[in-house]
């Protein structure tokens, strides 16, 4: 604060500071005059009652704080030796500030607006930069601190990492200049890119800074050197020569980045998988996944992978294919290809079984490490399968080979003990429908059995049922289960008492369907004459009887109605007739009655084996030949008795 003296005219600060005149600055400048213009007792001092408050002049704030340096400086230049006054006259202390500001007027690409009459120019590019900036190298020399000695190595350093941030937001922008100017890309799509390429930009930075050492580039400036790294290595059309051909911005950047500046590979390794057959986005999947291994390997190399696999089993045309689902593949060498080969070739496999395995699951081949492989293998024969069995296995299922064992297998195990099933179930389970160790237990298994105990299903009917047709575990609960169990309950009269026994004895039904297998069979036994209700107790008697096809049932019924002369109650209380041959065993054995002039119903007739049949028709004629000659003796013995007996007493004998 400013105070003026109404005496002397004179503008006073406190005591730290050295007064400032004004305009009519009074002649008494001697110290005792200063000294009684702050002395309230002086003789030539003003009454209180004339004294009046002296408001704040303009810029009074900005002149203490100037005064209040210049003193300081003033105190510090007087402790310093004459070396140091030397050194501190050719390079004098700039303010960190004013350094920070320096550094990014020099290093900027584009101008930054100021206020009309700023002592530095905007950009170095133009013409006066050289006459209005201070020299940059002062900005990384010592300077002197308050104490006289060497100024500290930090805030240079901290210095030199801003100015590396600097130039690397400029190659940044001048990256994305290019790619809208030249490769007419978005400006999402260009930043989306220009974020994840940094390691390309750090290369572009220091490909600009080397120039310079370059006659030619040696007086031009950073941004026409980092525009001419980036043309040359032709980056940008490469960028819309690999989004044409369906690569994401994330795989051609991670591309770029693999190439530690070899652009051209690129291209050159995207031509030689089209030469293979991979296509479409495959080809950014195959680059990336193979990692930069297929970058910087030989033609000869990668060329004698594919032909080991041809010769092997894998046509030509499926090495596409191979390559695009397991392009790890291309980064190991010739020798562990051939290793991972033996490993499946030594469990009886030949080429064809080989090169469908590896065209069906690409993957285990090449996805999985080889003590991944043997444990899994080693675990599958702990089931009771052999060597050979187990290659038999993978060639039909080799997705058990992507199936985690401690996270799948273990817990699906338990889980089917739980239920009753033995190892010697698990390895039907396995051989028939081995898709099921693939499938997910508490999304899929769980949610089904749940839904057989809840319509009444008891346990140990649950695990024979999944050992007896483990294809059940495969289908969908809610579009496939579910909906032929309502179908079942609603048009073909099973209840709700039967439905359990159905399912149980017949899980088979579950995988019919219900608009062209199921719903076409109930109206045929329909039309023969049959209740809803009669058809419910006859599936409930015999469940497959629905999984007929009804031009395979109509024959046997028409012989039975007009051949065999049976009424239709016989194949209601009866429906398992429809099961047999008609060729191999119902005809032969009808002739076999009919000769012997027999007749026994349906379920004696076709229910038992050969022997026991034929055994069956011999103790009936036995027993017809004991009854015949029987009734013969007992006639003979009533003509003798008419002889000796009267006529009227022989006819009420007789009767």
């Amino acid at each position: 604060m400013l105070f003026l003296c109404q005496k002397c005219s004179l503008y006073l600060l406190p005591c730290s500071f050295v007064p400032f005149k004004s305009k009519s600055i009074c002649n008494q400048t001697s110290t005792s005059t200063i000294l009684n213009c702050h002395n309230p007792h002086s003789q030539d001092a003003p009454d209180e009652h004339h004294q009046s408050p002296v408001h704040r002049k303009h810029n009074s704030k900005s002149t203490n704080f100037l005064l209040q340096n210049l003193s300081q400086n003033n105190q510090n230049q007087q402790q310093l030796t004459a070396p140091q006054k030397i050194e501190l006259e050719e390079h004098p202390i700039m303010p960190h500030q004013e350094k920070v500001k320096l550094l990014e007027l020099s290093l900027v690409r584009k101008r930054t607006p100021q206020f009309p009459g700023s002592i530095y120019v905007q950009s170095p590019s133009d013409s006066d930069v050289g006459s209005s900036l201070p020299p940059i190298r002062n900005l990384f020399q010592s300077s002197v601190d308050n104490d006289g000695g060497g100024h500290v190595d930090e805030e240079e350093e901290e210095m030199i990492m801003r100015a590396v941030e600097i130039r690397r937001k400029v190659t940044l922008e001048i990256f994305k200049e290019a790619m809208m100017k030249e490769g007419r890309f978005g400006i999402t799509y260009t930043t989306n890119l220009a974020n994840r390429l940094q390691g390309f930009l750090d290369y572009v930075m220091i490909e600009a800074a080397s120039l310079k050492r370059m006659p030619e580039y040696s007086n031009s400036s950073f941004n026409l050197r980092a525009k001419t790294v980036i043309e040359d290595s032709q980056v940008v059309p490469l960028i819309r020569w690999l989004k044409h051909n369906e690569l994401s911005y994330p795989q051609i950047s991670k591309l770029i980045l693999l190439s530690r500046g070899r652009i051209d590979l690129i291209r050159d390794r995207v031509q030689w998988l089209k030469s293979i057959h991979v296509k479409g986005e495959f080809l950014g999947v195959a680059l990336v996944k193979g990692g930069e291994n297929i970058l910087h390997r030989s033609y000869k190399e990668l060329d004698e992978i594919v032909e080991y696999l041809v010769s092997n089993g894998v046509r030509r045309d499926w090495v596409g294919y191979v390559i695009s689902r397991c392009p790890q593949l291309l980064s190991y060498s010739l020798e562990e290809v051939k290793t991972r080969v033996a490993f499946y070739v030594d469990m009886g496999m030949n080429e064809k079984d080989f090169g469908t395995m590896v065209f069906d699951f690409p993957r285990a081949l090449g996805h999985l490490t080889m003590e991944e492989m043997n444990q899994k293998v080693n675990y599958l024969k702990e089931f009771g399968l052999k060597n050979e069995d187990v290659g038999k296995l993978l060639a039909f299922r080799p997705q058990l080979m992507g199936c985690s064992i401690e996270e799948q297998w273990k817990p699906l195990v338990k889980y089917f003990y739980y239920y009753g099933i033995t190892k010697d179930g698990m390895r039907r389970m396995l051989t028939l429908k081995p898709m099921v160790f693939c499938t997910d237990l508490k999304l899929n298994i769980v949610p089904k059995v749940k839904f057989f105990q809840d319509i009444g299903v008891r346990d140990d009917a649950i695990g024979n049922m999944l050992v007896k047709f483990p294809t059940l575990l495969t289908y969908s609960l809610n579009k496939k289960i579910r909906p032929v169990v309502i179908f079942l309950m609603t048009k073909a009269g099973v209840t709700e008492k039967d439905i359990a026994k159905v399912v149980a004895l017949g899980p088979e039904l579950l995988g019919c369907s219900i608009v062209q297998k199921l719903e076409v069979n109930v109206k045929y036994f329909l039309s023969l004459g049959i209740h809803v209700r009669q058809l419910g107790e006859m599936v409930a008697d015999f469940p497959l009887l629905l999984r007929y096809n009804p031009d395979v049932l109509r024959p046997k019924y028409v012989y039975l109605r007009r051949t065999m002369i049976r009424p239709l109650q016989d194949i209601i209380e009866f429906p398992r007739f429809f099961s047999y041959s008609l060729e191999g065993r119902i005809i032969p054995r009808h002739k076999v009655l009919v000769e012997n002039q027999l007749n026994i119903k349906l379920r004696y007739m076709l229910a038992s084996s050969d022997v026991q049949f034929k055994k069956l028709v011999n103790d009936l004629i036995r027993k017809r030949n004991k009854f015949q000659s029987g009734v013969a003796g007992e006639e003979e013995e009533e003509t003798q008795s008419e002889a000796v007996i009267p006529g009227d007493t022989a006819t009420k004998l007789q009767s």
